[in-house]
């Protein structure tokens, strides 16, 4: 091993057991909401998400920023992992109920909906990246718009702007397809 890399690898360790406390907040603004049912635990969703970004282990953190983003990010995937496999043993028997909030507003939602709100969250990011990561930190992250300011280096105004479109195209991306006119479509010519 380098000594570069034993380096980086000693100045991340210690950069996790810094953030550890801030990452179990975050993990537990995940679970909160689960039913007592749930197998997956606050610090079992830390330490995955801990391995997910350890095997990432290339990356440079460039701030609390990039990092937070990048622990939520791991987050969202341990917990869509979860999901996957709770779906798999169950296929939509008992499904898990899991609270998502933007403050006011909570959303009840079935585990398995966090599929959709993965792949939905992948086309927010092929269509403005920031959006997408500002979505991670406030849904997956629990971080208040404020603190997501912070984080970003922009104002609490331009993120509340901003949570205001991605919620927008999140609803219109998972909102249910029909195939059935609307009332007083006049498609009939």
């Amino acid at each position: 091993m380098s000594d570069s890399h034993s380096a980086r690898s000693a100045n991340d360790d210690e950069m996790y057991r810094n953030a550890y406390k801030e990452l179990k907040r975050i993990a537990s603004h995940h679970l909160r909401a689960m039913s007592e049912g749930a197998t997956l635990s606050t610090t079992e969703l830390v330490h995955e998400a801990y391995l997910k970004l350890r095997g990432s282990s290339n990356t440079e953190w460039e701030g609390r920023a990039h990092f937070f983003g990048a622990a939520s990010r791991a987050m969202r995937q341990v917990l869509v992992d979860f999901a996957r496999r709770n779906r798999a043993a169950k296929r939509g028997g008992d499904a898990t109920r899991v609270s998502l909030s933007n403050g006011e507003i909570a959303l009840q939602i079935e585990l398995h909906e966090i599929l959709a709100i993965d792949e939905a969250l992948d086309r927010l990011g092929a269509v403005d990246e920031r959006l997408r990561e500002i979505v991670e930190l406030r849904f997956f992250g629990g971080f208040s718009e404020q603190e997501v300011a912070e984080l970003l280096g922009v104002t609490p105004r331009t993120i509340e702007r901003n949570w205001i479109k991605a919620r927008l195209f999140l609803l219109r991306e998972l909102e249910p397809k029909t195939t059935e006119p609307r009332v007083g479509d006049e498609s009939d010519g």
